[in-house]
């Protein structure tokens, strides 16, 4: 079985930098052993990125707060989650809207053929987590996607339960959800 585990934008601005908020850090031990138990060959992560000209675009006329500006610190990957996928040579997906464009041949060349299930944790779980599941579903129709309830976060709480019914409502598989 082709199984992947897709790393969703757990970069230091989401954790806590301009778009941080209390509890994210918390995630990481977690995503970084479950990076490890999938291992090689089985990690891909995505990148939000964004350039100087971030208040100019429609999402930061939206969310006019910069925040994961290429080759910055805050467009880094955060903490142990950086060190497993640098272990398991993850590729990055950079990624310039909330869901990664799989016809971007620079993504394109990294995604998996095929795929049978795919799992997703990271940030934050009612934008980019729930856009790529969307798009992870359109690509690959016929895999099992999961999202980890326990290795996502909202800075909303209730909007992140909500978007875990959502989830849930078109066939994502949500696990480790507490209610």
């Amino acid at each position: 079985m082709e199984r992947y585990l897709f790393v969703i934008d757990y970069q230091n601005d989401f954790v806590d930098g301009a778009l941080g908020f209390p509890g994210a850090e918390k995630l990481d031990a977690g995503i970084a052993a479950k990076i490890r138990a999938y291992g090689e060959g089985h990690v891909l992560f995505t990148r939000d990125t964004h350039f100087d000209n971030y208040l100019d675009t429609r999402e930061g006329r939206l969310l006019p707060i910069v925040h994961c500006i290429k080759g910055t610190p805050g467009w880094e990957l955060y903490g142990e989650t950086a060190a497993a996928c640098a272990e398991v040579n993850a590729p990055a997906i950079d990624k310039l809207v909330f869901g990664m464009d799989v016809t971007d041949p620079a993504t394109a060349a990294v995604l998996p053929a095929q795929a049978d299930e795919i799992e997703l944790v990271g940030l934050v779980s009612n934008i980019c987590v729930v856009s790529n599941a969307c798009v992870l579903q359109a690509k690959y129709p016929e895999a099992r996607i999961i999202v980890d309830a326990s290795l996502t976060a909202s800075m909303d709480p209730a909007m992140h339960e909500k978007v875990l019914d959502v989830l849930e409502g078109f066939q994502v598989k949500v696990i480790n959800r507490e209610k």
